[in-house]
């Protein structure tokens, strides 16, 4: 999506509209994702974006990386759509995974989804690209591990699961990966008022499309006209929220929060959108006028919230070809788990039916479509109410 901003609507004449039909009731809020669309500029990676809006939070602290942080910036580069020619941020955690916010793939539930299929990746100062793993067999699905596929934007507000993991085809990320460090929120925000946390993000209302650097980033709680208790309230999961004030413009939604940890830059958190409220007036419960909605932060993804999925996903055998994938399919159908077409793609209803079947055999509960996971259920009994055999007692042949 654009900006999303809508125009100015205040003056005399909102004021007496104010007066005549109806109150103020608390602020509506939404998240305003900070990438998508280019706003049908036709822009390409390596041209020029303008136009664009950006969320400021006092000067524009906004700045070429300088080359003391070249290192960083080399693992770091765009995840970009050509049909709707979005672009976002995405940054390396394996030399064949990168990690990005989940909208840039997904959208969200207002939006008509990508064909995730067709997303390139591409690293500062390189020319190489690669698609996701699997996406020649219409198998890119499957070597994604999203946080959610189908996100809000308006209370609640699942900002905390906007997160993804990418499996690439080729192996980008030559120059080396960002360390994932979990922190707790509480300590990221110490991190800040040390002046320790920064963003490296790219951001297309800049003249140049090129990673930039931005350290003036205050994680907080409270902001004005804006406390805790009252914003805690528009999220899903607020614990893992991380509120920042890291310059952003648009495509830097997926782009890491960072830290200078004793061994080297780390990151504590993700990047995804802007937290905006806007006053409202109602008229027999119905909004009849918006005023201009007011940014009060920026949000994030704190690492804890994707960690450990990490772990999982970097190890794993993943699927990479349809057929597979419509195999397990078929399996799991079998045991009466998925109740999905049989069309080789992994999407929702089949990362719950393998859940349901990792839940009865007592596995890790992961959702991903592995070759083990494959091997495990076309291998198992043929049971079809999904729930395993016990251990110590051996299943029934059928004859």
């Amino acid at each position: 999506m654009c900006a999303n901003q809508q125009p100015p609507q205040n003056g005399p004449q909102a004021a007496r509209r104010a007066a005549l039909l109806g109150h103020f009731p608390p602020p509506a809020a939404r998240l305003r994702l900070r990438a998508l669309a280019l706003c049908g500029l036709g822009l390409g990676l390596g041209l020029s974006p303008v136009g664009a809006a950006a969320t400021v939070f006092g000067p524009d602290g906004r700045a070429p990386v300088p080359q003391s942080l070249r290192t960083i910036a080399d693992k770091i580069g765009t995840i970009h759509d050509p049909r709707s020619r979005s672009v976002c941020t995405a940054f390396c955690v394996a030399p064949d995974t990168v990690a990005t916010a989940a909208h840039c793939l997904f959208r969200t539930v207002e939006e008509t989804p990508l064909r995730i299929d067709d997303l390139t990746v591409r690293l500062h100062g390189s020319r190489a690209t690669s698609r996701i793993a699997g996406a020649k067999r219409s198998a890119a699905g499957a070597n994604v591990l999203a946080g959610s596929t189908r996100l809000s934007v308006r209370p609640p507000i699942d900002a905390v699961r906007d997160w993804a993991l990418v499996r690439l085809a080729q192996p980008l990320c030559a120059a080396g990966t960002l360390k994932i460090s979990p922190r707790p929120v509480e300590e990221v925000m110490r991190l800040s008022a040390e002046g320790r946390v920064y963003n490296i993000a790219y951001h297309r209302d800049l003249p140049k499309w090129q990673p930039m650097l931005a350290r003036s980033c205050r994680v907080r709680r409270d902001f004005e006209d804006a406390p805790w208790k009252t914003i805690r309230r528009d999220f899903s999961e607020p614990g893992q929220l991380i509120l920042h004030t890291c310059d952003t413009g648009g495509a830097s939604s997926g782009s890491p929060l960072i830290v200078d940890g004793a061994d080297g830059p780390e990151v504590v958190g993700i990047n995804v959108g802007t937290y905006v409220q806007s006053k409202v007036i109602l008229l027999n419960g119905e909004i009849v006028h918006r005023f201009k909605s007011d940014d009060v932060a920026n949000t994030g993804v704190n690492a804890q919230a994707f960690a450990a999925a990490l772990a999982t996903f970097r190890g794993a055998d993943l699927l990479a070809s349809s057929r597979d994938i419509m195999r397990l399919q078929d399996a799991l159908a079998v045991r009466a788990l998925y109740k999905g077409p049989r069309d080789g793609r992994y999407g929702v209803a089949l990362k719950a039916a393998i859940e349901a079947f990792e839940r009865a055999a007592a596995m890790p509960i992961t959702g991903l479509a592995t070759r083990p996971l494959l091997t495990a259920v076309v291998g198992e009994s043929r049971v079809v109410t999904g729930k395993l055999p016990s251990k110590g007692r051996p299943p029934t042949r059928q004859r």
